[in-house]
């Protein structure tokens, strides 16, 4: 029985993709890498693919943070601060999970992430819920799927 982890994208094919690991034994994050080589220009918002899906337990998420060098050096934020991977994210109907970082260009310059360059942490969360949530529907597609209420 699979309990969480990662697998690459099936529906299209990067060369690039490098399956997420702990650089140490203390570690939290799994370092997420870019499968292309993408440039986000100054002031804009750029979409990374990784090439990663990633499956977990139902009351869990996956964490998205940048690196903390990425972020210094090259003045790239993610987007949405954390990003929130949720479990039915995985191989759902419209969408197999396909993991994409949004990242936003603080600087006044261009800035190239080069394919296989390591951009973000993902840590594995537990969550709770509410005694009286009656949310029972499941997730169908990918960014901005749950809808705009």
């Amino acid at each position: 029985m699979k309990l969480r982890g990662f697998e690459l994208v099936e529906k299209y094919f990067y060369p690039f993709a490098v399956i997420p690991c702990r650089k140490t034994k203390f570690s939290a994050g799994y370092d997420f890498a870019a499968a292309v080589t993408v440039t986000i220009e100054p002031h804009k918002i750029g979409l990374v693919p990784t090439g990663i899906k990633a499956y977990m337990q139902p009351d869990e998420y996956l964490g998205l943070h940048i690196r903390s060098g990425l972020a210094l050096k090259s003045g790239l934020m993610l987007a949405n601060s954390q990003g929130i991977i949720d479990s039915d994210y995985y191989n759902n109907v419209d969408n197999e999970g396909h993991v994409m970082i949004a990242l936003v260009n603080m600087s006044d310059f261009a800035v190239t992430i080069t394919a296989g360059e390591r951009i973000a942490q993902g840590i594995f969360y537990k969550y709770l819920i509410a005694d009286d949530d009656q949310t029972d529907t499941t997730r169908n597609g990918g960014f901005g799927s749950t809808g705009k209420k």
